[in-house]
């Protein structure tokens, strides 16, 4: 058996926006385009997601609602600005074994991290931008067994490749 883990970050958001808090942040207008290019992306893959776990922020759920993906979203404030302990945590209690984990930096960047046996070799992984996706297949029934280091690299994309900028 093997779980496959679908891990990105929320496309670009607006700086520049009255939103009365960080947590209500929209996207901008590369990060709609780069949020639909990333959920074409995805359901193109042999494994797509059948169960999306994200933070509850306006920019993921955004990010979201643009992939328009089939699976089904569940919103947690305790993914907004996770750290890699409770992000493993929440991905230990996925019930479907293809996941989307849709969350922020710095805690995603570091998951990433631990999360691989290898890193890919390009070039954005180190710094994980905005609408970076890590596709990740783990060799395991339940996602209650994942281990750090224990992820094998199938792919890694950025959004400005996909979309050809």
């Amino acid at each position: 058996m093997t779980c496959t883990l679908f891990l990105t970050r929320h496309a670009k958001s607006a700086w520049n926006t009255d939103a009365p808090s960080d947590h209500a942040r929209p996207l901008n207008t590369r990060g709609r385009r780069s949020a639909a290019a990333l959920g074409a992306w995805v359901r193109e893959q042999s494994s797509p997601p059948l169960q999306v776990l994200s933070s509850s922020a306006q920019r993921t759920r955004e990010t979201y609602d643009l992939m328009a993906l089939t699976a089904p979203a569940t919103f947690t404030e305790r993914l907004y600005h996770a750290t890699p302990e409770i992000l493993y945590d929440v991905l230990r209690e996925a019930t479907q074994p293809n996941v989307l984990l849709l969350g922020h930096n710095p805690g995603l960047l570091a998951f990433a991290h631990d999360i691989v046996k290898h890193p890919p070799p390009h070039s954005r992984f180190d710094d994980y931008p905005t609408g970076a996706t890590l596709l990740v297949e783990f060799d395991i029934a339940h996602w209650a067994e994942m281990q750090p280091h224990s992820g094998r690299v199938i792919d890694f994309v950025v959004p400005r490749e996909l979309l050809g900028e």
